[in-house]
């Protein structure tokens, strides 16, 4: 299944509405139709998936997902490649004029329904919108990105390589990931001055043993612990305010973990022990219950 032949090139199609792209943000667009082929089959391996494609640009993936049966909402924040999705695509698509990062999936997927959500990411945005997705698993059963080389190895990475981190563990809990090809520069238009990669990602329930008692906790924990690479694990932890660092400490015996280890060191399954091993949310003083901050 293929788009049709006549379908512009970026550099047609910019030329065709009178656009340039914008390099403030991050467009460069992917003409090259074998890798959009790939990204497509990825993103939708049977007729009928429901997709929802973020920063849907000029088009071009779009598609070739409704050329391979796809039923396609594309979010767009930028008015110019609006008018172009709609002056392409028409009423083959649904086109919402959104901001990617703060997308809300589950009322597009509806009640008990997942999505296969695609994009080709600038990297600005990349672990924005996937802390989003993330928040929003129940409406997600698979990611298909386009992002910088160097942003994919991250998240692919293995615990103890130098770029196992944050996003790393966060993402691996969830799904297995995959690097599914290298792109060159010269697939986009204009283009970037690095390697890009697809990357898949296929979302389900945490592993056994990587289960935690609370996500939120999970999140600070893990972003406490690679704080500062240089310090050990123990140290890392007590500046993050987690914990007492008594209690660290106990957590830290109790789920088997040497407190001199370094961050990058630790397994998925470690780090959710060690959440775990800090036992229940305690309830603040006067009642409710209390909530760790995720925030950055």
């Amino acid at each position: 299944m293929s788009p049709p032949a006549s379908y512009p090139s970026p550099r047609a199609l910019l030329d065709k509405y009178e656009l340039r792209a914008k390099k403030s943000w991050g467009q460069n667009f992917l003409g090259d139709e074998a890798v959009l082929d790939d990204i497509a089959r990825l993103a939708a391996p049977s007729a009928g998936a429901r997709v929802v494609e973020l920063g849907a640009g000029l088009g071009h993936l779009t598609a070739r997902l409704l050329a391979r049966g796809a039923t396609v909402t594309a979010v767009e924040r930028d008015r110019d490649m609006a008018r172009v999705l709609r002056g392409e695509l028409g009423d083959r698509i649904t086109l919402l004029e959104a901001d990617a990062a703060r997308f809300e999936y589950a009322p597009v997927a509806g009640a008990g329904q997942r999505l296969s959500v695609v994009g080709n990411l600038p990297y600005h945005l990349t672990s924005p919108i996937l802390f989003s997705l993330l928040d929003q698993l129940d409406s997600v059963s698979r990611a298909t990105f386009l992002v910088q080389r160097e942003v994919a190895e991250r998240l692919a990475a293995e615990p103890g390589e130098k770029d196992w981190g944050i996003l790393s563990v966060f993402l691996q809990r969830e799904a297995d990931v995959s690097i599914e090809r290298i792109v060159a520069p010269g697939a986009f238009f204009p283009p970037p001055r690095i390697d890009s990669a697809v990357i898949l990602a296929l979302f389900r329930p945490p592993a056994p043993g990587c289960e935690v008692v609370d996500v939120a906790r999970f999140r600070k924990l893990v972003k406490g612990g690679f704080a500062q690479r240089r310090k050990t694990l123990r140290n890392s932890l007590e500046g993050s305010r987690v914990a007492p660092p008594a209690r660290l400490a106990a957590a830290l015996a109790a789920a088997g973990i040497d407190g001199g280890r370094r961050g990058e060191t630790l397994t998925v399954a470690e780090w959710a022990a060690l959440e775990r091993a800090l036992g229940p949310i305690e309830a603040p003083p006067g009642g409710g219950a209390a909530a760790p901050s995720d925030s950055e």
